[in-house]
């Protein structure tokens, strides 16, 4: 049990930094350090903002607070359940989202290209958007905010992830132009094309999926594996993505570390791979007429 000593905010956050560092927890979904997950676990479970004056955090909490915050972060500890599966939600280019076991917690480093509009890749603002995998909906979504004024369709396979997906749009209020699509990959959705579809697959490998945290083990496994180098939908996706874009479409794509697969497997397709400053990597850019290009060798490779 947690010390009863334990009486403020600061004493709550002082006390988790050192069991989490203690107990070798991992941090990768949202947050990478100890300092930071212990304030967002304690702050947001209190309702609290991440930007609260220094002084509020001598404040003494109430009983029922104080028990709250134990549970807590003794399931943080003991079950290694991530923080944002604690809060129910998370954040994602500054908007606030709905989140539980039936998706993965947002951390794709797209969110960066979101905040930049996709400059300088994109032809011009796109009229049609499709976040593929969509899980939360929080691409999409985060899409839909940068280009007020296009349609976004969030396509998954899976029927529990579009049910959070949904609660999202209604959350941010885009049900007029943001909806989601039931499909495996591109099957299943609306025959129209897309300037611009961006996807998170499942892309780990079965060796990094063997490796992982503990952590990551209370996500769907569903967001995460895809065979043995992690490419099983990325083929699909690349085989099937010129019939999906309009004729000058951006596809945007992530796979992590299996960039080195997909590198191997198409060695003759320039894929510009895309860096960022705040951290990443495995974010590969086709344009269609590229899609177009290699579409019979994408084909021909779907069952490599």
């Amino acid at each position: 049990m947690i010390q009863s000593r334990l009486l403020t905010l600061r004493d709550f956050i002082r006390w988790a930094v050192s069991a989490f560092h203690a107990e070798n927890l991992y941090f990768g979904h949202g947050t990478d350090n100890a300092w930071d997950e212990a304030r967002q676990l304690v702050l947001g479970a209190l309702h609290l903002p991440w930007e609260i004056a220094d002084a509020y955090l001598d404040c003494n909490l109430e009983d029922n607070e104080r028990e709250y915050l134990q549970k807590l972060l003794q399931r943080r500890i003991g079950e290694r359940v991530p923080a944002a599966y604690l809060l129910g939600e998370a954040w994602f280019c500054g908007l606030l989202f709905k989140v539980d076991k039936r998706v993965l917690i947002p951390r794709s480093p797209i969110a960066e290209l979101i905040g930049t509009r996709f400059e300088p890749w994109l032809a011009q603002d796109p009229a049609r958007i499709l976040d593929l995998c969509t899980g939360s909906g929080c691409i999409g979504i985060a899409c839909a905010m940068a280009f007020p004024n296009a349609e976004v369709v969030l396509g998954d396979l899976s029927f529990d992830a579009l049910e959070v997906a949904n609660i999202n749009i209604e959350r941010h209020e885009l049900g007029e132009r943001v909806y989601t699509v039931q499909g495996d990959g591109f099957e299943g959705l609306p025959k129209q094309r897309f300037d611009l579809i961006v996807s998170n697959p499942p892309y780990v490998d079965a060796e990094d999926f063997a490796d992982m945290p503990a952590e990551y083990q209370h996500e769907p496994e569903l967001g995460l594996a895809c065979g043995d180098d992690g490419l099983d939908l990325v083929r699909r996706m690349l085989a099937e993505a010129a019939e999906h874009l309009t004729e000058r479409g951006t596809l945007v794509v992530e796979v992590g570390n299996s960039q080195v697969h997909v590198a191997a497997l198409y060695p003759e397709v320039d894929f510009t791979w895309l860096e960022f400053e705040s951290g990443g990597h495995g974010v590969f850019l086709l344009s269609a007429q590229q899609c177009r290009e290699h579409q019979k060798l994408f084909k021909a490779r779907v069952s490599a």
